[in-house]
């Protein structure tokens, strides 16, 4: 089955190139567009989309908003990757936090657009690391975050999951986190999986943004 994508940008132009880079692609399907970020929820209800590629920055509902609208009222919401001009921006650190699973540059060429949709569909990695790591330390808490230091305090990770954590906000997957631990790759997805539940995080990205916020693991 292809990666369905919804494409949202009030920008045709921008909109028109991710489809045409995106559809070359055999195993991509770009299955709407919208032009902004007030029409996403019935869209992504309608069409069901893998992925949303999502604008940061649109004129009646933004990327940051529209994030958190789709994740507080869609069951089963899709992967949003917010798409931005600028790479060190606070709006993409707050899309982050409000629930996106990644960032994507509208410079960016054609194949890193296409790896960025299939990254964030298959969920086992973190897409641009060190990029998070940098609007961490810019726009984060530095760990002065209390309300994600008593959350870490809560998770009681054990040793390994912390272990596995750190190595997550490194942007391995978890394949490469098996061979660093010396483990098998089922034995990391259940670390990851508890991690995400201790924590109460739906995916890496949002585990990693808790881990930088608490001071759990140092975004410098």
């Amino acid at each position: 089955m292809p990666v369905t994508v919804l494409l949202v940008d009030d920008e045709p132009l921008v909109r028109a190139g991710l489809r045409a880079v995106l559809e070359a692609q055999p195993d991509i399907e770009v299955v709407g567009e919208a032009a902004d970020g007030a029409a996403v929820i019935p869209l992504v209800r309608q069409l069901r989309p893998d992925v949303v590629a999502m604008d940061v920055r649109m004129p009646l509902m933004d990327g940051i908003e529209a994030t958190r609208a789709v994740l507080r009222t869609v069951d089963g919401p899709p992967k949003i990757v917010v798409v931005t001009t600028f790479e060190n921006d606070e709006y993409v650190y707050e899309a982050l936090r409000a629930g996106a699973d990644g960032f994507l540059l509208k410079r960016a060429r054609p194949a890193e657009i296409v790896h960025a949709v299939r990254l964030v569909a298959e969920g086992e990695s973190l897409l641009f690391p060190a990029s998070v790591r940098q609007l961490a330390a810019e726009y984060g808490d530095g760990g002065g975050n209390r309300a994600a230091r008593a959350a870490m305090e809560r998770a009681a990770l054990t040793d390994r999951e912390g272990e596995v954590l750190r190595l997550m906000a490194r942007g391995l997957s978890n394949a490469e986190i098996a061979g660093q631990l010396v483990v098998g790759t089922e034995t990391v997805k259940s670390h990851v999986s508890a991690v995400l539940a201790k924590l109460g995080a739906r995916d890496r990205t949002q585990a990693v943004i808790a881990a930088y916020e608490s001071g759990f693991v140092a975004p410098g």
